[in-house]
């Protein structure tokens, strides 16, 4: 079997493994969906303050990346981690090892399964602010949006396997992965806008890979202009992570 043949068939497992978990399924579908109706329906906003009035003061366009920068962040974090950590603690990598498929073949499977689930996440994200907010959503770069959601799920797909592989057990993923997704998303220029930090801290929002992709789908859909620069730096982070989490997966445990 050649290696495009087993990632296919890993991610085919992979895919049946998740449509079976029902829960999963609701909760990763329905989330974005109570994400758009509590802060884009209930809370809304305020862009009449001139966009400097606190959180939400722009108009509802400007937050699209941060409800995409939410699926794209937790869903891998936690899927791709458990999978390992459960893999660890089942000998699941000590049998994989006696098989062809290689560390990076099973994450790269894994990896094009969440990008299919958050794709269709982020699909329904952009149907619910097309029907329930006034957004003047660009949809014409939805392309090259959708090449910034593939590169930034490949990227902390790569720290879920970094977490997956070195914490102690899949609560101890979950505990990880809250605490770097959280300050994540609230402090990359997704959410709360850098004017409303520090001028101390705002050169730090750089060093988030979370901002490059927000940054970068803004420009596309909001604010016009070119996304290159963010785009090379989310690609360039992309492959260190992936790299780094295949390399960490354990062969044997």
């Amino acid at each position: 079997m050649t290696s495009v043949g087993r990632v296919r068939s890993e991610a085919g497992a992979a895919w049946r493994s998740f449509l079976r978990r029902r829960t999963a399924v609701f909760f990763t579908f329905f989330f974005p969906v109570i994400l758009i109706l509590i802060f884009a329906v209930l809370v809304q906003t305020n862009p009449g303050s001139g966009g400097s009035g606190g959180l939400f003061s722009k108009p509802a366009a400007y937050y699209l990346p941060g409800y995409l920068a939410v699926v794209v962040l937790f869903t891998p974090l936690s899927r791709v981690g458990s999978s390992v950590s459960r893999h660890r603690e089942s000998n699941r990598f000590e049998k994989l090892a006696t098989t062809p498929l290689t560390r990076a073949e099973w994450l790269l499977a894994h990896t094009l399964v969440n990008v299919v689930i958050i794709g269709l996440a982020g699909i329904i994200i952009l149907a619910l602010m097309a029907l329930v907010t006034n957004a003047g959503v660009s949809f014409g770069a939805l392309p090259l949006v959708a090449v910034f959601i593939a590169l930034a799920v490949g990227l902390f797909c790569g720290l879920g396997a970094l977490l997956g592989s070195f914490a102690g057990s899949a609560d101890g993923v979950i505990a990880a992965s809250n605490a770097i997704a959280l300050p994540l998303l609230f402090l990359s220029d997704t959410f709360v806008t850098p004017d409303l930090l520090p001028s101390w801290f705002q050169p730090v929002m750089n060093l988030s890979p979370l901002t490059y992709f927000a940054r970068g789908v803004r420009i596309l859909t909001y604010s016009g202009g070119s996304s290159g620069g963010d785009l090379v730096v989310l690609a360039v982070l992309a492959v260190a992570f992936f790299l780094a989490g295949a390399y960490a997966i354990p062969e044997t445990d």
